[in-house]
């Protein structure tokens, strides 16, 4: 009898293969549940170098001729005045959009107001851009710049006032960062404002709040950009490698209550604003080479204000972007010289590559942020008189989710020093860390390497 070997082999051989290899992928998923996902972007690193600051100095050119941008100015002229510069700002995203194949939605906003500088009815409009997010429409992050420009007389708006710095800098920024991220789809919604009546008494941020609430927008960033163009400080310091990033500490929307918890519970450090920062700085040192972020601990610059604060009034988490040497011969100033200085804040005070290198700050951070999933909510944490620490939270959006990861650092540390990757659930153990040396929080982790702001624990840190 003749028996083909080889033949026997092989029909033995093969469903011994089959079960291995399913053995093998079995155990391969198991082992990849149990990795954590990556925390690095790769397209990021293409947005941070995406910015131009030939199309920026452009565009601040376009707004310096205006001549004045002041929010009493002319609104009926083509060529001159805040009216001629917010029809001007309309188009650009229009134009955007049209090249993205009607990406964005570009609309005006406005509200008629009185106060102490607006002595008169007075219409304050907004120009906002929106990239509608695929599968999370309603959170939304933000950038904003102010339309409005001033001279030495917060009420003179007939003279020729450039704002070149403050702040065509920052609308020129939001218009190319939504000419940058405008070739990306993204999770969450990308808003690009162009804010009115901010040097009036910041009417045009107030106003997008409430547009934001009364939409029922999800607002995790709002991050305001007045003056990211200027490296000349007054101070004599010449620097084009570092930024400022200010955040509140204490929610200024807070209740009693809330108040009350946060006095037991160490959150006076931990807003979602004072989180952004931290988030804004942790993607600038990944994703950007010389840009040092500086982050201070404080609302805004000693006795001053802007655009932020209305969002933060709101109860919304929201920042400040800006250089880090100010010049304030070119800040409120007429144009003149007086003593062999030059006063006014002119074209020749914006350098722009600083200006897209800061612009490319916001757009990896927005990119980022609507790339991750929200931020978890309902964060609680517990362990008084015992040896570990527990985290409790509810899923953020289970659609963009793969995990979380918890963070922690000691009391007198500024910024998030530890974090462990915990998984698909809502609930952590930190065995043998005690709840009274350390603080604590929780993010959301998506697969496609981006990580949500650190939500602190109650009313505190909670985001939304």
């Amino acid at each position: 009898m003749n028996i083909d070997l080889a033949a026997c082999f092989r029909r033995t051989l093969l469903p011994l293969t089959t079960v291995a290899l399913t053995v093998v992928t079995t155990v391969s998923i198991a082992a990849e549940s149990h990795v954590a996902p990556s925390e690095e972007d790769m397209r990021l690193y293409d947005i941070a170098t995406a910015p131009s600051a030939t199309r920026l100095r452009s565009d601040v050119e376009k707004l310096v001729s205006f001549g004045t941008r002041h929010t009493l100015s002319d609104t009926k002229s083509d060529t001159q005045g805040i009216g001629a510069a917010r029809r001007w700002i309309k188009a650009e995203f229009e134009q955007i959009s049209k090249a993205c194949g009607g990406c964005l939605e570009v609309i005006t906003l406005g509200d008629t107001v009185t106060g102490k500088r607006i002595p008169n009815p007075t219409e304050v409009v907004n120009v906002i851009a929106i990239q509608r997010g695929s599968s999370d429409p309603k959170r939304v992050v933000m950038m904003s710049g102010d339309i409005d420009s001033r001279v030495s007389d917060v009420m003179n708006s007939t003279s020729v006032s450039p704002g070149a710095n403050d702040n065509a800098s920052g609308v020129a920024g939001a218009i190319e960062a939504a000419r940058v991220l405008s070739q990306y789809q993204f999770n969450g919604t990308i808003v690009y404002a162009a804010l009115s009546g901010e040097e009036q008494g910041l009417y045009g941020g107030a106003a997008v709040a409430q547009y934001a609430k009364d939409k029922g927008w999800q607002v995790q960033a709002v991050l305001n950009n007045d003056m990211i163009g200027n490296i000349e400080g007054i101070n004599g310091v010449i620097d084009n490698h570092s930024v400022r990033v200010f955040s509140e500490g204490v929610r200024i929307a807070e209740t009693k209550d809330e108040a009350k918890e946060r006095y037991f519970s160490g959150g006076e450090n931990d807003s979602a604003s004072r989180n952004l920062a931290r988030k804004i700085k942790t993607l600038a040192d990944q994703y950007m080479t010389n840009l040092d972020v500086m982050l201070v601990y404080r609302l805004d610059r000693f006795g001053r204000g802007g655009h932020h604060f209305p969002f933060n009034k709101a109860g919304l988490p929201a920042v400040r972007i800006m250089e880090t040497n100010e010049n304030y011969n070119r800040q409120h100033q007429d144009i003149r010289v007086e003593n062999g200085i030059a006063f006014g804040d002119v074209i020749e005070g914006v350098d722009f590559n600083f200006n897209a290198k800061l612009t490319a700050l916001n757009a990896i951070s927005l990119a980022s942020m609507a790339w991750a999933p929200a931020p978890p909510t309902e964060v609680s944490i517990k362990g008084q008189v015992s040896p570990s620490t527990t985290l409790n939270w509810t899923h953020a959006s289970q659609k963009d989710v793969v995990g979380y990861r918890v963070y922690w650092r000691l009391t007198t540390e500024s910024e998030w020093t530890h974090s462990r990757y915990v998984g698909n659930k809502t609930e952590f153990t930190l065995d043998n860390m005690v709840i009274d040396n350390y603080l604590f929080g929780v993010a959301s982790v998506s697969a496609n390497g981006n990580v949500s702001p650190v939500v602190f624990p109650g009313a505190a840190g909670a985001f939304f």
